[in-house]
């Protein structure tokens, strides 16, 4: 398994960050799977997959770029640069392009476990890797990049709650499949047989993206390490939101206020859950005071945020209405 040796400053100087670049490249390969997780990203491929295919159809050697990079078990290192706080896109797919011809190459051989096809022998492949990435933010990421930054935040700050409730541990285990926090310094940062890591001392940052993938980077000088992983609220379509609410929840309490509710399962302020639902600020508030009245929700103050999360009773409402295996409805009570 990869494991990263973490001592107690390294984790206690950690911190979540939102990146567009990585939101990008987290992008670039759903594209290139081209297998959606969710309605949401099935919605996203249908609009974006077609010019996607056209652009690698016409260029045949980033094709082959895409496909070497993206590896088995490992992503050329050059493609991900570890994401920095505060950056742009622009900025950031700039050290992608002025990554040295001479690594990509090396990165690629790793990648592939094994010798580089012919036709990548070039120096070009860090601007072809940009020029792509360009393309994937203009058209499919930076349209709808407004709305994919609430939903990272909502995330961050669902996280950072959970930090002060359960510490570092609870959650480093839920980032994404394969992490876990074994003890002893020891992050397990996935699944595949790698050596371990030294990285006491050096800065760690956890960054969400929406679609439903994750990889690790670092940059070694300086000694900055990051985990990518899922963010929990994905970006979904009006259909695919409402699908989450059942019907018994629905018809008691609205599909909109019902949805509400049914997000709060960790602590999420107002302007999150506007993103996450896609309903107006205004109308979120107004069903948090109706869900707080009823007893079902509660809130707390954590920094300079209000945040919400749902009561005992809000948990046995939302329980009780999930459906059952098979459709029938809850069991009357003995």
């Amino acid at each position: 398994m990869g494991l990263w040796q973490v001592n107690a400053d390294t984790l206690a100087g950690s911190r979540f960050l939102i990146s567009p670049l990585a939101e990008t490249f987290a992008g670039l390969k759903l594209l290139h799977s081209g297998t959606g997780r969710h309605p949401g990203e099935q919605a996203w491929l249908r609009a974006h997959l077609p010019a996607y295919r056209r652009r690698l159809a016409d260029d045949p050697v980033t094709a082959l770029l895409v496909r070497a990079g993206l590896g088995h078990a490992w992503i050329a290192d050059f493609l991900t640069p570890t994401p920095r706080d505060g950056e742009s896109f622009a900025d950031g797919v700039a050290r992608v392009r002025a990554a040295d011809p001479v690594a990509a190459r090396a990165h690629l051989r790793t990648a592939l476990a094994g010798p580089l096809p012919a036709a990548l022998d070039r120096d070009d492949l860090p601007e072809r890797a940009a020029l792509l990435l360009e393309h994937v933010w203009a058209d499919a990421v930076r349209p709808t990049w407004d709305r994919r930054r609430r939903v990272l935040e909502a995330d961050v700050g669902a996280r950072t709650a959970q930090v002060s409730r359960g510490g570092w541990a609870a959650v480093l285990d839920t980032l994404r499949p394969g992490t876990r926090w074994l003890g002893g310094n020891r992050f397990q940062v996935n699944a595949h047989a790698y050596p371990p890591r030294e990285i006491s001392g050096a800065q760690l940052v956890l960054v969400p993206v929406t679609p439903q993938t994750g990889w690790v980077a670092w940059d070694e000088p300086p000694r900055r390490y990051a985990v990518v992983y899922p963010c929990a609220g994905v970006l979904a379509d009006t259909d695919a939101r409402r699908s989450s609410v059942s019907t018994a929840l629905g018809a008691l309490l609205g599909h909109a206020r019902a949805q509400v509710l049914v997000l709060l399962d960790s602590p999420l302020s107002t302007t999150q859950l506007t993103a996450l639902t896609g309903q107006g600020l205004g109308s979120v508030g107004r069903h948090l005071r109706v869900l707080l009245d009823a007893g079902l929700v509660e809130r707390r103050r954590a920094g300079r945020s209000v945040l919400y999360s749902r009561t005992g009773a809000g948990q046995v409402l939302v329980e009780a209405s999930a459906p059952r295996p098979g459709g029938g409805a809850p069991p009357d009570a003995a």
